[in-house]
């Protein structure tokens, strides 16, 4: 295949993989307004609970179940919701910034969890060799294939949380994200429905670590640092607009263009300043995003408002209606 379209293949898979996490913060904090900021926890066991699951036995790692790629997706699925759920019972009571800590403090237990226990992550050496989607097809199709599956899923993802976004569901969650005391007021119950939609886009979110792992083969701590798992998804919803899926989506393809464009500009830097080029990526992402903020504060596709269709009505069919 092509230089440029294997690389163009490469390079929209991790957007439909990004996209992925990002729908997953759209519905926690776009939608409920809950801070977590701790997405690499969730991403990171997704991607280890289903390479466990699906290899084959091994002395290196916790292993041997060789179980079939849909089993270790949905086993990423069901493992970030227990986490979720865990973490939600014990601070979703609480005020709103003791999310933000508890995820800081769960990822950071995570990442030390993956480090050091070898028996069960093969510590900093890491975990390869698990399976590929369509393996069984030739160089080129099996990229192309991969990232079918992926946009796939990422396209269903989308249309589930819309759906979810415009059902009683999803103005609840909004509900209580503009004024709980109202809400409360009128019969929600703030606590479930904070809870759920944590669980849900934690869910999402490792689903998307489980992509991410057996798209590129091999995993290591490293490759889940919070740079790169979370401050980038974050920007991502930001500059996309928060509250909007398609925002969403808008933003995981603007960001990872403006990211993979600052790596392309510091490989061609001089020797020298080679080693500063992580550093001014990241100066070049915040511009961006303080350019955003300042600009459109709201997003690149602000959160769409739904009007009562009775409100909506124009004045000559209200005229019409008479007093």
């Amino acid at each position: 295949m092509d230089p440029l379209l294997t690389y163009g293949v490469f390079f929209l898979t991790l957007v439909g993989i990004y996209a992925l996490l990002t729908l997953g913060l759209n519905v926690q904090w776009g939608f409920t307004g809950l801070f977590n900021i701790g997405i690499a926890a969730f991403f990171s066991v997704g991607a280890y609970t289903s390479v466990i699951l699906t290899t084959p036995l091994t002395p290196r790692h916790l292993g041997g179940f060789d179980l079939p790629l849909a089993v270790g997706w949905t086993g990423a699925m069901v493992t970030a919701g227990i986490l979720a759920l865990l973490i939600g019972l014990i601070t979703l009571k609480l005020r709103e910034d003791y999310l933000a800590i508890a995820s800081i403090g769960i990822a950071e237990i995570v990442r030390l969890v993956l480090k050091n226990e070898e028996w069960l992550t093969n510590g900093v050496r890491g975990i390869g060799g698990m399976p590929r989607p369509f393996a069984f097809l030739g160089p080129g199709l099996r990229e192309l294939a991969t990232l079918a599956l992926v946009l796939t899923l990422t396209a269903i993802v989308y249309l589930a949380l819309e759906r979810a976004r415009q059902s009683p569901w999803g103005r609840g969650l909004r509900a209580i994200r503009e004024r709980e005391v109202s809400a409360m007021a009128a019969g929600k119950n703030v606590l479930a429905f904070r809870l759920q939609a944590f669980v849900i886009g934690s869910m999402v979110m490792g689903l998307s670590g489980a992509v991410y792992a057996h798209f590129i083969g091999f995993i290591s701590p490293e490759a889940f640092d919070p740079m790169y798992a979370t401050f980038l998804v974050w920007v991502m919803l930001i500059v996309g607009g928060s509250g909007n899926n398609r925002g969403a989506l808008l933003g995981a393809l603007v960001i990872w263009v403006v990211w993979s464009a600052t790596e392309y500009a510091a490989n061609m830097l001089p020797a020298d300043l080679a080693a500063r080029a992580s550093a001014l990526r990241l100066l070049l992402v915040g511009v961006l995003l303080q350019v955003i903020l300042l600009s459109r504060p709201q997003g690149l596709l602000p959160e769409p408002r739904e009007v009562n269709r009775a409100l909506a009505r124009r004045p000559a069919e209200t005229e019409k209606a008479g007093p």
